[in-house]
């Protein structure tokens, strides 16, 4: 009796999960339709006219940072090369480091400053609200009527502006977000890694939607917002770890228009070793969920907005709590093997659900759109397109208990500090990064579950020799083999700290 109530459990927890995974790949391939056919299309938005100089607004330049000491020369030294008239700019550098980057980031802006470009050097005595905080601050003394923000670890082209700005023209629009680049994408396997998961979400997902006018998010930096959109919104609020899709979410709710330029890179920097990684994962995919609470009822009871965007606003809301139902799926699948193959009257219930293998295939065949944008077509490509997926989603599987526990932290309210992620500046790969001081030197105590469930899924491959018949069962092998690699990875990672 009692482990056919078990059996009822697993199963159901895992045929939920599956479900939603597949929910979740259907929403992909409706982004995947929408951004098919936006590349089609031509753009006929209204832009200014920077021909002549009274169309030309005047723009605040926002760079929040906090002990980057590696990285502001290089920052400054970029934005000051911005191309714009110098009567219509100002830059704040809003610092809240309290660290020894505070005079060579004075000396620095003393220097731009004598070049006669408008730069302030902004300090707070705390660091209250801490990113949306310090946006704030520098809002309220803000001269410009569009406010471009950009962490420290981007490099913006010098036409950037002029890239950009002109689609304010149309006074709906709140925002202009673009694409972010990656200045060091192939330095090691785990920045490939988070270039592939970025460039699918600065592609696919950020074209889809916007293409259909569905929510979007402004991600952090390499965007600008409209001063106006900002403060009808409700101005930056500190209660998230994600800001910019909280600010996000409230501006679209005021009918605001987001417009994503595909086609305007930003160069950027990736964390490069997995301590870096994984702060920014875990903050990304808490603060996830925690708009997903703050969020969800207001997209729901909007009257503003179509169904099928809610249903997209809703699947975006909860990108990060996938992970949940990876991490569930994962630890269920080795019991489940093993209840398949004890108990017969459930074999159709397994054929029903092997159905859900097209999740993966559907996954695959989005990414590689994404991936053909970028690298080119053709077989030798789609050769190493195979192997990049088969990496990624391996990896992407062993960060799951991880990132699970930053979703359930979010979704349960419980709250923590705004940990930046370290920057490095690397040239080459024989740069010495292990000077970093801003490196997180002990592993989290995760680590060592890692290690265990590594140990698991290499069971759950030995599984498949040994149960059912003399032939054994190797169904589940390659997503076994995949949890194996991803929780290896991460787990010898995380303990010898290599980038």
């Amino acid at each position: 009796m009692i482990l056919d109530i078990i059996i009822f459990i697993i199963i159901t927890i895992y045929s939920i999960s599956l479900l939603l995974i597949f929910m979740y790949a259907l929403a992909q391939l409706n982004l995947l339709f929408n951004y098919l056919k936006a590349k089609k299309e031509t753009d006929t938005s209204k832009k200014f006219d920077f021909t002549n100089p009274n169309e030309i607004p005047f723009v605040t330049i926002q760079l929040p940072v906090y002990n980057e000491l590696y990285v502001m020369k290089r920052l400054l030294k970029n934005i000051a090369k911005l191309k714009y008239p110098l009567d219509k700019l100002e830059i704040q550098v809003l610092d809240d480091s309290t660290d020894e980057s505070i005079e060579t980031t004075a000396k620095e802006i003393q220097k731009i400053q004598e070049k006669g470009i408008d730069i302030t050097h902004i300090r707070r005595s705390n660091r209250q609200g801490f990113k949306a905080g310090a946006l704030k601050e520098g809002l309220r003394i803000a001269k410009g009527e569009f406010i471009a923000i950009f962490d420290a670890d981007f490099l913006p082209h010098s036409d950037w502006l002029y890239q950009t700005v002109p689609y304010f023209k149309d006074e709906k629009v709140g925002v202009v977000q673009t694409r972010w680049g990656h200045i060091n994408r192939n330095y090691s396997t785990l920045t490939k890694i988070q270039a592939f998961a970025l460039d699918a979400h600065f592609t696919l997902e950020q074209v889809g939607r916007n293409s259909k006018g569905h929510f979007i998010n402004f991600n952090g930096t390499a965007g600008i917002w409209r001063k106006e959109c900002i403060y009808d919104a409700g101005n930056w609020e500190g209660d998230t770890l994600t800001e910019d899709l909280d600010l996000s979410y409230r501006a679209q709710l005021k009918k605001w228009k987001f417009k994503y330029l595909e086609n305007v890179e930003t160069p950027a920097e990736l964390p490069i070793v997995i301590s870096a990684a994984r702060s920014q994962q875990f903050r990304w995919n808490k603060g996830g969920a925690e708009n997903f609470q703050k969020m969800m009822h207001r997209v729901i009871r909007s009257k503003n907005i179509s169904f099928k965007t809610k249903i997209h606003s809703v699947l975006h809301l909860l990108n990060s709590s996938m992970f949940t139902c990876i991490f569930l799926v994962a630890v269920l699948s080795i019991p489940m093997l093993y209840i398949k193959n004890e108990f017969e009257h459930l074999k159709i219930y397994f054929y029903v659900m092997s159905f859900f293998v097209i999740s993966s295939f559907i996954f695959f065949v989005c990414y590689w759109h994404m991936y053909k944008n970028i690298y080119g077509g053709g077989f030798l490509n789609f050769i190493k397109y195979i192997g990049a997926f088969f990496t990624f989603f391996s990896i992407a599987m062993g960060f799951s208990l991880h990132n699970t526990i930053a979703v359930l932290e979010g979704h349960f309210g419980k709250k923590s500090e705004f940990v930046r992620t370290p920057k490095f500046n690397i040239k080459n790969i024989k740069d010495a990064w292990k000077t970093n001081k801003y490196i997180k030197k002990k592993p989290s105590g995760n680590v060592i579950i890692e290690g265990i469930l590594a140990i698991y899924f290499a069971y759950g491959m030995y599984s498949a020799f040994v149960v059912g018949n003399e032939d054994g069962d190797f169904g589940l092998f390659p997503f076994h083999l995949m949890l194996f690699i991803g929780f290896s990875y991460v787990f010898f990672k995380s303990i010898f700290s290599k980038a």
